[in-house]
């Protein structure tokens, strides 16, 4: 079944989101595959947004490993203790990077990554995953970005 986003380009930052996230919703409304909601998920950010990369990163092993993602190639695997992916898991908050270049460790996958926001899924007091979106453009990420991309985080907690 083929679907489709409704986003209009001309609308602010916010109501992008106000937009879409109810479309995500119905998206993966009677799917139970965590990978198939995720793969929605990231598409449709990344679709709605234009951001230079959008993926996860799954609390297994012993460390973030890559999940589903929209973009170029990217890290496989990543330390807890390393980068903004990894400060995001030990903190278990939102960490929004205004430029990657002055984030002490980041881990560089692309160097055309200029901006980052980090979004955990905690679920029962664990990490389950973490939302890694990347721009090319320096302080891309705000509050909006971090309310609206919490907001979704709390929905995909809800898929485990």
């Amino acid at each position: 079944m083929a679907e489709s986003l409704l986003i209009d380009a001309t609308l602010s930052k916010a109501e992008k989101y106000k937009a879409l996230l109810p479309q995500i919703e119905a998206l993966v409304t009677g799917e139970t595959d965590l990978i198939a909601n995720i793969s929605n998920l990231v598409a449709a950010l990344r679709q709605g947004f234009g951001f230079f990369w959008v993926g996860v990163y799954f609390n297994k092993e012993g460390q973030l490993v890559l999940g589903p993602f929209q973009g170029p190639v990217a890290c496989t695997r990543i330390p807890y203790h390393k980068g903004v992916c990894g400060a995001s898991y030990t903190q278990q908050q939102t960490i929004v990077v205004p430029d990657v270049e002055a984030f002490p460790g980041h881990i560089a996958c692309s160097g055309d990554s200029k901006s980052e926001i980090v979004v955990p899924v905690i679920k029962d007091g664990e990490v389950k995953l973490v939302l890694d979106i990347d721009s090319d453009k320096l302080n891309d990420f705000d509050e909006v970005d971090q309310q609206y991309l919490e907001q979704l985080m709390k929905l995909v907690a809800s898929w485990y």
